[in-house]
């Protein structure tokens, strides 16, 4: 039986206090909840206690989350390896969108369930075993959707665009349920390990799908660091590692649904489908959230072509996929400490100050970008391969880029938990995460959609006749007359440099606007909301 549950009005703690035997029995007990020791008794301090096993449940909740959504990520440079036009990468990068949707169906989510199963394990449970029973279904028709490459049979990216989008759709509605989940399942004194659980077995689920998947599925890499004696093939193929983590999902999943019982939390508030509803509509009536909007749907435009296609364009002038990935294993201590130092800067009344100053390093960013992608095919072995100082020098650059990126992300999350309305604060941040999200997701379909209309080739090496290779059919005449199609115009550096001008167009027209969105009169909260 499936229940709703509504509060029309949040309980508040009580801070009314009649005598001094009230109020000593009052501070006691806020003493006791916020861990704080009495000077005339020994509290002892509370820690992991308890809650070990709990911790290892979420952190590993999480990690398998990361799988697919790393498994999304190699998809578009296992796919650059098949030679799809750009054109069809945009149509992947939809796969990518549900993280930024799932406020659609977050509601639905949080407030309705089956009281017998659990709150959150009536979503988790199924979703784990879809995203199980899919990888096991999809091991074995991935090679036949992806096809062989060098043959005349092509990818079929509309069925792999729709296969993983269901599979990031599916972890989307996972990460509902975890962080809905591990408000109950940690004791209040240890709800701080849970953004740390999240960060952390995200990162790791995600490093296992992406780069440990690429590694180990390049006969390159396990010929050259693995292998005593060289093979055609990686150590496992994309339907072997499928397979394996389905396995995974499910024995997990029935691990989960028999042994691990929710904890009831009279505290934690349901406000049901319908309120939740409200709660978004009265937050969008405000002037000041449409402009941030605005903002946030627009901030990214001019490093969409840098971020989205840069990695693209190294691999089809030769960069090993494989390699490309393991540039992230260098890059992860930086992810980790980059928010702390971050973090002091943007705790501050203006946060978005720290933003600002950090765009427009990050569009310089794409001119290096661009300096690095006309420079790769000069630097190039005989061998195919590339000097280690090149490696060297996009190691540096993608750092330099994490700095920017990161300076640019804290600082929009401290603005959100500074602006958003502690009453209905899960909500509000929910809604400006998504738009954030959803900023950067669409400049990057968009910027990898057009990039074959920007580029611009000719036929060379045939005297008798010119023939046109901006189609498909006219590079295949022009092959079969024994000539070669080049790129005389690159789409990618025709974008990289329209959409630094819009960023700088962007910084221009927006930063005032953005910097008085700061200001301690503007409007963030909400008058009335359910206050009976």
């Amino acid at each position: 039986m499936l229940s709703r549950k509504r509060n029309s009005k949040p309980k508040y703690p009580s801070t009314k206090v009649s005598d001094s035997e009230d109020e000593g029995k009052h501070m006691e007990e806020i003493e006791t909840q916020m861990m704080i020791p009495d000077s005339n008794k020994k509290t002892r301090p509370i820690g992991l206690q308890g809650d070990r096993s709990n911790v290892a449940i979420l952190l590993f909740l999480y990690i398998l989350q990361g799988i697919p959504l790393g498994l999304a990520g190699s998809l578009p440079l296992v796919l650059q390896g098949y030679k799809i036009s750009y054109k069809q990468q945009a149509m992947i990068s939809f796969i990518f969108w549900p993280f930024s949707m799932k406020l659609l169906w977050a509601p639905i989510v949080d407030a309705v369930y089956i009281a017998r199963l659990g709150r959150r394990k009536t979503w988790l449970v199924p979703t784990q075993y879809f995203i199980g029973f899919t990888m096991i279904a999809l091991s074995g028709s991935v090679n036949s959707l992806l096809g062989e490459k060098g043959s005349d049979f092509e990818p079929n990216v509309f069925a792999l665009t729709a296969l993983f989008f269901f599979l990031n759709f599916l972890a989307a509605t996972q990460d509902i349920a975890v962080d809905g989940w591990a408000l109950t399942m940690l004791a209040k004194h240890n709800l701080g390990y849970a953004s740390t659980c999240n960060s952390v077995g995200q990162t790791a689920g995600y490093f296992l799908g992406n780069v440990v998947f690429l590694a180990f599925e390049s006969a390159e890499f396990c010929n050259a660091y693995i292998r005593s004696e060289p093979a055609d093939k990686g150590l496992f193929t994309l339907s072997d590692f499928l397979f394996f983590w389905g396995i995974v999902f499910i024995v997990c999943t029935t691990l989960v649904l028999i042994f691990k019982h929710e904890r009831k939390d009279e505290d934690e508030s349901i406000e049901g489908v319908f309120g939740t509803f409200k709660q978004l509509y009265q937050i969008l009536k405000l002037e000041s959230v449409r402009q941030y909007i605005v903002i946030c749907l627009t901030i990214k435009i001019g490093f969409a072509a840098a971020d989205s296609v840069t990695g693209l364009k190294l691999i089809e002038a030769g960069v090993p996929k494989e390699k490309l990935a393991m540039m992230a294993v260098p890059l992860v201590p930086i992810q980790i400490i980059l928010p702390w130092v971050i973090a002091k800067y943007t705790a501050g009344p203006k946060p978005l100050n720290v933003m600002l100053k950090a765009m427009p390093f990050r569009l310089m960013m794409g001119l290096v970008f661009m300096i690095i992608v006309k420079w790769t095919p000069t630097v190039k072995l005989e061998n195919g391969d590339f000097p280690f100082y090149y490696y060297l020098i996009i190691l540096l650059s993608y750092g330099c880029h994490q700095v920017t990126l990161y300076c640019m992300f804290v600082a929009a999350m401290a603005f959100h938990s500074k602006i958003s309305d502690p009453l209905i604060g899960g909500t509000y941040v929910t809604l400006l995460n998504t738009v954030s999200n959803l900023g950067g997701n669409w400049p990057a379909t968009v910027a990898l959609w057009f990039i074959d209309f920007l580029t611009f080739r000719s036929c060379h090496g045939v005297s008798s006749q010119e023939y046109d290779c901006d189609v498909k059919e006219d590079r295949e005449v022009c092959l079969k007359a024994g000539g070669v199609c080049q790129i005389d115009y690159d789409g990618y550096f025709i974008e990289s440099i329209a959409f630094l001008l819009v960023g700088m167009l962007w910084l221009k027209l927006m930063s005032k606007k953005t910097k008085q969105l700061q200001n301690p009169d503007v409007e963030w909260r909400l008058s009335t909301v359910w206050r009976d």
